[in-house]
């Protein structure tokens, strides 16, 4: 049975479990070198936390940066393989610096490296809530960060605040904590005149005529734009997020009306469909006729190929595509059970056995 949300932030500082993700901007220096106070700082407060007998994962961005600073290169590389390289490097680095700091506190920590299979596959998905249960029983923290060194450009869990919304439905988490550079969500970009705070949410619809910006610093991959679709998720399993600076730490754990507290607005959710519906980066599309739109909102039906009108892009099988309706709205998305070249061939066609895109593989958008 799903445990009741947090009512209020005033319960966060009694909260048994919790997960809290800090981002590049808070953990690294101008040039991409980690920033040692910083970790201190945060390390500390953390293990305070810790004594207080509550119990946390650390989602923590900052192997890329980490390794772009031991590598001397000038900015974070945009190609995957470079991304890739300047993680593999940084890794082992980050962890490193947080086991000895954790350990001046007779703490230990275990690294946690997921990728979207991790999350999508649910036998993968089992094994992962069943090794991090085991952590918490050691008494040990779980510091986790995407698999960077293996993920593809198709299948990735998109970033790290989304990745901590789907660890704290993993660990079944109190409430989510969100660090960055900004002491909140404004109503536009912090540095425009007339941009106010926003201190509270109770329901994502609130949000609609904001300008919610998109990338943060030079060493990040997330912005305001990604916390907001982390907290949509988290929210959306039953478990409030708070969205605050690193300097907020302190204060945020202690339940202080620090940042922005968005309220659980709904119950256990499948964490697969929220990953495709929100964290998965689709390879292409598919266009509908209004008869195969209807057929989907009516609820249960998987996607014919009898349906489709057009097929965009290049994709194989299981990666995840855009369904569009004829005006051009975004209908559903999904995982293609077809690849995009055979898809194309069959599009349109009547009595094609398999589904073009399965129910069960499918998450629709509207209604």
């Amino acid at each position: 049975m799903m445990k009741r949300a947090l009512a209020n932030r005033a319960l966060v500082s009694r909260a048994p479990r919790f997960v809290v993700k800090i981002g590049s901007s808070s953990l690294t220096n101008p040039n991409g070198t980690l920033n040692r106070d910083r970790l201190d700082s945060l390390s500390e407060t953390l293990a305070n936390a810790y004594d207080r007998n509550q119990r946390f994962a650390l989602v923590s961005s900052g192997a890329v940066a980490a390794g772009v600073g031991h590598l001397g290169i000038a900015s974070r590389p945009s190609d995957m393989s470079g991304l890739q390289a300047a993680a593999m490097v940084g890794q082992p680095h980050l962890m490193k610096e947080y086991a000895e700091r954790f350990a001046r506190r007779s703490i230990g920590i275990g690294q946690v490296l997921l990728t979207a299979d991790d999350v999508i596959r649910r036998s993968h998905y089992r094994n992962a809530r069943l090794a991090l249960e085991k952590l918490f029983q050691l008494g040990i923290i779980p510091i986790v960060n995407e698999n960077d060194a293996v993920a593809t450009s198709e299948l990735r869990l998109g970033d790290n605040d989304r990745l901590a919304a789907l660890i704290a439905h993993l660990i079944n988490a109190d409430f989510l904590l969100l660090l960055t550079d900004v002491d909140g969500l404004y109503s536009g970009p912090p540095s425009e005149p007339g941009s106010r705070p926003i201190r509270f949410v109770g329901d994502m619809s609130e949000l609609q005529n904001y300008s919610i910006t998109g990338r943060g610093s030079a060493f990040g991959t997330g912005g305001m734009s990604t916390k907001v679709t982390a907290a949509r998720m988290a929210t959306a399993f039953g478990i409030p997020t708070i969205v605050t600076s690193a300097d907020n730490l302190g204060a945020a754990l202690e339940g202080e009306a620090v940042g922005t507290w968005f309220a659980a607005t709904g119950n256990k959710s499948n964490a697969r469909a929220l990953w495709i519906a929100h964290a998965a980066q689709t390879s292409g599309q598919v266009r509908l006729d209004s008869g195969a739109v209807a057929a989907l909102e009516s609820g249960g039906n998987s996607l014919l190929a009898v349906g489709i009108t057009d097929v965009v892009g290049t994709f194989d099988p299981g990666d995840p595509i855009d369904i569009i309706g004829p005006g051009g709205d975004l209908v559903a998305k999904g995982l293609a059970g077809w690849d995009s070249e055979s898809l194309r061939e069959a599009a349109g066609r009547s009595g094609v056995g398999r589904a073009a895109v399965h129910v069960d593989d499918m998450v629709l958008l509207r209604h």
